[in-house]
């Protein structure tokens, strides 16, 4: 569960249930629970909550009569599903995070594509597209533990894969191998993340927002800072050697691996009764989420169309006007950075498919990049609620509160593409004013991006909430992987094929493939913020802290009234 829903819910009544307890439950099944006997007068609930309190406020004492420290509960036997399924989950996106630098930061260094390593991932993002949609059956039908470990085992045999990556192979080779192992990668993710978002709710009573149900979804909102971890360990560990990278990631996930055999019940989120089918998954009759499917998309391609492939290749780009053979060599250190000493004695580009005219930076500050990316994007989506949409009056949030982010969110892509196509710092190669311009742009763009998430987030529940989430829920899970599918095939051909070809020792003008990368995803934004006037939700209308744009339903009605009310009282006075 995303840690937005339980601030979100708190004005919004009770919370809806979640996609994967809706699909067990279709034909009145339910979820198998397995209560541990009281060990005291105080109810279980209460004492786990007292607990979270105690923690929260400082106090941990256990000499209080009927009162748990935090550590009790924490490993308590209604809490153990939590620890070992989380602590699973968070270490497996570490590794999650990691593969995609390894595999990307090796093929660059290998001479590949931007192109070539964007159809190295296809596969990866295809997977997603379908295991999310057969991940909940799975675990329906044999249960979390099941989805869980094979999960964590496919992850494995994914690293285990690309040991066998051979230097003596032709890139069409290389490229149908490791597009495979990314597969695996991609399904292994999808069934890890099914017992990641679902663990919450089996350990929560449904009837009440307890304390003990926030603070578990906090941390489980850690995830995608802790997939920041991941890349930035992936390049760091790639710096010293490939192998090396491999291993210590594979490591992770086996150090999970038993925990979750012996510490998980095997029934666990298994469903008593009917399952949903598959005609029930693709039923389309709520049109609101339908709408919000196809915009979540276009939201997901406007980052994925410059950040997974053309960012990181424009980091390691060296400046193209210093490779040729005017500049001579007899070392690598003798050329810029980004550059090696070439057989004639002159330096040339690395990978002259990742082009010229980047920053030029080594693999491990490529990784730093990108991974603090990601962690900024994962803490200010777990506090939108608070620091966001609760001040400005937009809690709980709707189409009106999207449209205005998703607005917002065609703002830094656009100044960037601006700044790249007509900047005098990129013109001139000016390093310091091209380094500030990249990262202000992107960290503006990746708080803005995670406000818009976090709404997303909000939004798919509440609407699901009013049919059965297994109705849409096919088209919806599918429209995130899709969305990165999109981009990622889209930036590889833009950041290839966009911008001049200074050679072959040089490649193409990196400058103008990234600028086009960043309008593809400007537009892409605005498609999103165009397609969410199409939802149906226009009661609440929208605020802006004090200030109100668009005025609530009623609020129009009672204006509608008066105004008919002034024009009647006219007319009788003529």
């Amino acid at each position: 569960p995303n840690p937005n829903k339980a601030s979100f819910e708190s004005a919004s009544g009770p919370k809806p249930r979640p996609l994967f307890f809706e699909i067990v439950e279709m034909g009145k099944g339910n979820i198998e629970e397995h209560p541990e006997p009281e060990t005291s007068d105080v109810p279980e609930t209460e004492r786990e909550e007292d607990a979270v309190a105690d923690a929260a406020n400082g106090d941990d004492r256990q000499d209080r009569p009927g009162k748990e420290s935090f550590m009790q509960a924490a490993t308590s036997q209604a809490l153990r599903p939590f620890v070992i399924i989380s602590s699973s989950y968070l270490l497996f996106t570490i590794t999650d995070g990691a593969i995609r630098m390894i595999v990307l930061l090796h093929a660059y260094n290998k001479a590949f594509s931007a192109l070539e390593v964007s159809i190295m991932f296809t596969l990866y993002e295809l997977a997603g597209v379908f295991t999310n949609l057969a991940a909940g059956f799975l675990g329906a039908r044999w249960g979390i533990q099941f989805t869980l470990i094979i999960g964590l085992s496919l992850q494995i045999f994914s690293y285990g894969l690309l040991y066998g990556w051979q230097d003596d192979w032709t890139k069409e080779q290389a490229i149908i191998y490791v597009t495979i192992s990314q597969m695996f990668a991609g399904i292994a993710k999808d069934l890890t993340k099914l017992g990641g978002k679902t663990v919450t709710k089996l350990v929560t009573p449904d009837e009440q927002e307890t304390k003990l149900f926030k603070l578990v979804s906090l941390i489980t909102g850690w995830k995608n800072s802790l997939k920041g971890v991941g890349y930035f360990l992936g390049s760091a560990l790639i710096q010293v050697d490939y192998f090396l990278a491999i291993g210590c990631m594979m490591a992770l996930v086996l150090f999970a691996m038993p925990w979750a055999i012996v510490g998980l019940d095997r029934s666990l989120g298994t469903a008593k009764k009917k399952n949903a089918n598959w005609r029930e998954v693709f039923n389309m009759d709520n049109k609101n989420l339908n709408w919000l499917s196809l915009a979540r998309l276009f939201l997901f391609a406007s980052r994925d169309f410059w950040f997974e492939v053309p960012l990181p290749f424009f980091l390691r780009s060296p400046a193209c006007d210093e490779i040729g053979e005017d500049f001579l060599c007899s070392v690598d250190d003798d050329c810029t950075t980004g550059a090696i000493c070439g057989a004639g004695g002159f330096c040339k580009n690395l990978n002259s498919g990742g082009g010229c005219g980047g920053l030029g930076v080594e693999r491990v500050v490529v990784g730093a990049f990108l991974g603090g990316y990601i962690i900024l994007y994962g803490q200010v989506q777990s506090w939108t609620p608070q620091l966001v949409t609760g001040p400005l009056n937009q809690t709980p949030p709707n189409k009106y509160t999207e449209i205005l982010w998703g607005l917002i969110n065609c703002i830094p892509t656009l100044v960037m593409w601006i700044v790249m196509t007509w900047s005098t710092a990129f013109e001139d190669y000016k390093l310091p004013q091209m380094t500030t311009w990249l990262v202000c742009v992107i960290v503006f763009f990746a708080i803005i991006f995670a406000i818009n998430s976090s709404i997303h987030s909000f939004l798919v529940v509440n609407y699901a909430s009013k049919d059965k989430v297994a109705v849409s829920v096919g088209f919806y899970y599918m429209s995130n992987a899709m969305g990165r599918l999109v981009g990622t095939i889209g930036s590889g051909l833009l950041y290839s094929y966009i911008g001049e070809d200074f050679g072959e020792y040089a490649g193409t003008d990196a400058v103008a493939g990234l600028a086009a990368c960043f309008l593809a995803g400007t537009i892409s934004s605005l498609l999103a913020a165009t397609i969410t006037v199409m939802i149906n939700d226009n009661k609440a209308g929208l605020k802006c802290g004090c200030l109100t744009i668009v005025p609530a339903a009623e609020d129009q009605d009672t204006l509608k009234e008066d105004d008919a009310a002034e024009a009647s009282n006219k007319t009788e006075t003529l």
